[in-house]
């Protein structure tokens, strides 16, 4: 299959989930959910996969275990491609994020070490700079409101180093582009923007080392 972005129906099925997150909703549309939402995310992964790597689709359910919001169903369908790229879809529109959204305790001692450190910390300043040119803006998660233990507060990268997590994120209203190819190239255009960003984290932070839970 060939992809060719995503049909209005897409847009039409989380509006419409929004206003009816039930299973009863979810089953009745599941078809159109299939065709018109997940067939062309399957597609357009495996345009880029040759270039970005697998990719992979979340499941749509909702982990409530935890959560006070209850409802069952995501409103929106997210990829992960092997290479960090994320792509998201939602009533809203197209977003698409690369980097690393949550730093495990051992990834963000390395990452405040290279921020800190003058050159790897200037190679990162230029890398955003580079990125944000092109289009994607780059964002801190999870900030502290202060300096992290054992950096002053006038460090000159503190905002950097306050950051639990560093992503290039660039999000798009719905438009008649969203069902063509154009989606494709602006998909493209983002990681290969971002792509920078991901390529100094992955060199100085890395995988966590951690024992998963």
């Amino acid at each position: 299959m060939t992809f060719k972005g995503w049909p209005t129906e897409a847009l039409d099925f989380y509006e419409h989930l929004e206003a009816d997150n039930s299973k009863s909703f979810w089953q009745a549309h599941k078809e159109q959910y299939d065709d018109a939402v997940r067939a062309p995310m399957e597609a357009l992964l495996a345009e880029l996969e040759p270039e970005f790597g697998p990719g992979k689709i979340f499941r749509p359910n909702r982990d409530v275990r935890f959560s006070a919001d209850k409802s069952p169903y995501k409103t929106h369908i997210g990829a992960h491609l092997e290479s960090g790229g994320y792509i998201q879809l939602s009533a809203d529109g197209l977003a698409c994020g690369n980097g690393m959204y949550r730093l495990a305790a051992d990834q963000l001692e390395r990452y405040r070490a290279a921020v800190a450190e003058d050159v790897s910390g200037a190679e990162l300043e230029r890398v955003i700079a580079r990125v944000e040119q092109a289009g994607p803006r780059v964002h801190g998660r999870d900030s502290l409101k202060s300096a992290p233990r054992g950096y002053a507060r006038d460090h000159p990268r503190i905002e950097l180093l306050r950051h639990k997590g560093l992503v290039a994120w660039q999000d798009w209203e719905p438009a008649k582009w969203l069902g063509t190819r154009a989606a494709h190239t602006r998909i493209v255009d983002f990681l290969r923007a971002s792509q920078p960003l991901r390529d100094w984290l992955d060199g100085h932070v890395g995988p966590s080392e951690l024992p998963s839970r």
